[in-house]
């Protein structure tokens, strides 16, 4: 919990420093640039990374988005995670897959020729994935030294899948020519969870752990190039706009 509260923070800040520098650098140029649009692909650095310290979780994230109008662009996420999970009576390895698709909205007002983000987006995910029992606890109510009973199981149950609902919100600024960083929180809701009998999906790929049964949350902090497609002029009456809104500031 320690490594993920401080992933989040240092995305937060590198951010909003970022985007605040390049902001002021770019005031005061004269001449606005036809904006770009194209395909940005990208990573999630906080599996990646997870998966050095962490030697229970293994994970892999892409990400993708393509920038529809000014405002509006499709996104989607796709990876696989492996995560053995310890807790006080179950020990389980949770292996699968997971697509996440949906749009972003930037609500961020870029001067001139910047392409940050600050955005809110709509996702539909689907995993599928495989659960395995390693072992349990037996309750005893009344222990003796306060010894339990740890039983190895090894029982797999495959076939397993999920869908689900997630709103997010997140930030994206340019560092390099073409590159940027950026982060984003999520928060889900089940809609279908197939479940094995006799048992539980505590963990799912890409949903992260269940909590209160149908909801989940998660984050990433990415990396991602963008590949530059054609331009499109704004129209006058998108700059007169934009530029009377600044003035007014």
């Amino acid at each position: 919990m320690k490594h993920t509260s401080r992933y989040f923070f240092s995305a937060v800040f590198l951010c909003l420093g970022l985007m605040l520098q390049a902001q002021e650098t770019k005031k005061d140029s004269v001449k606005p640039k036809k904006e770009r649009y194209g395909l940005r692909i990208g990573a999630d650095l906080f599996k990646l990374s997870r998966s050095v310290y962490d030697k229970d979780y293994k994970g892999l994230e892409f990400t993708g988005d393509y920038r529809l109008t000014r405002k509006y662009y499709l996104a989607a996420e796709i990876g696989n995670e492996s995560k053995t999970t310890d807790e006080d009576q179950l020990n389980f390895t949770t292996k699968g897959t997971f697509l996440r698709f949906g749009f972003d909205y930037n609500m961020h007002e870029n001067w001139l020729d910047l392409e940050n983000m600050i955005y809110v987006g709509l996702r539909y995910g689907i995993s599928t994935f495989s659960q395995e029992l390693n072992s349990y606890k037996v309750y005893n109510p009344n222990p003796y030294f306060n010894e339990s009973s740890t039983i190895t199981v090894g029982e797999k149950y495959s076939g397993l899948s999920a869908q689900w609902l997630e709103a997010v919100a997140g930030m994206r600024t340019q560092v390099f020519k073409n590159t940027f960083v950026g982060f984003s929180i999520r928060l889900s809701t089940l809609v279908t969870n197939k479940k094995p009998s006799g048992f539980d999906n505590l963990y799912i790929p890409g949903f992260n752990r269940t909590y209160n049964g149908d909801f989940g949350f998660g984050f990433n902090y990415t990396v991602s190039y963008f590949l530059p497609l054609y331009k499109k002029q704004v129209k006058m009456e998108e700059k007169s706009a934009k530029s009377a809104k600044s003035g007014s500031q």
